[in-house]
């Protein structure tokens, strides 16, 4: 049961804010409404596969400093994984751009760099498939991963700041926080955050352990 702690925490904290996100009152704002609801879900997304990709690029680096395949695996899996919220992300950006912004896929660079991010990290895994020498392939992988992260990093953070963007927080528009998540949405959005992460990181484990049976029998 101790060992287990982050995963209880993990179910808790996605029901509380699975509820909590329907019931509890948001801010009444044009145009957002009721659809700033989503700001539960399609956040949190991103946050988790961001840091799913954070967690792989490390144990590319662990792989390339000491070639054990377990840090290969661990890669491999977290990008995995990230790239199911990654699509989890465009999925719920797609229905609250056609709410709010009139089209499910305007001319934004945010929405074009993550797009181009999915692309990339799926780049990743037809690039192993690619490869039949483990050795080989774990390497070039780990390389490309390296590379790969902060490629993605200036895709979605620095480019659509330095253009016109329709994303709160980026091309001169203000972020959520400066005038509209107030105490009540706070309450809800952390937790859900943090739930998802915990989330992410526990399929990622769980598939690690099956990669790591596979590689054994």
């Amino acid at each position: 049961m101790t060992k287990n702690w982050w995963k209880i925490l993990a179910a808790v904290l996605l029901i509380y804010s699975f509820i909590a996100g329907l019931l509890v009152a948001v801010p009444r704002l044009p145009i957002l409404h009721e659809t700033i609801r989503n700001l539960y879900f399609h956040v949190p997304m991103w946050f988790t596969m961001i840091f799913l990709y954070l967690l792989s690029v490390i144990n590319s680096i662990k792989y390339l400093s000491s070639a054990d395949e377990k840090h290969d695996f661990m890669a491999v899996e977290t990008v995995n994984t990230g790239i199911v919220f990654g699509f989890l992300g465009l999925g719920t950006g797609m229905i609250w751009a056609n709410f709010t912004w009139g089209a499910p896929w305007p001319n934004d660079p945010k929405l074009n760099g993550s797009a181009i991010s999915t692309l990339m990290y799926l780049a990743y895994i037809v690039l192993r498939s690619s490869i039949d020498e483990s050795q080989k392939r774990a390497k070039i992988s780990a390389i490309y991963n390296v590379f790969a992260f902060p490629i993605m990093v200036v895709l979605l953070f620095i480019l659509p700041r330095m253009t016109d963007s329709l994303h709160p927080g980026n091309g001169g528009n203000p972020g959520f926080n400066s005038y509209d998540l107030d105490s009540n949405m706070r309450l809800v959005f952390y937790p859900a955050v943090i739930g998802w992460i915990l989330l992410g990181v526990w399929i990622s484990n769980i598939r690690y352990r099956i990669r790591i049976l596979q590689h054994k029998f």
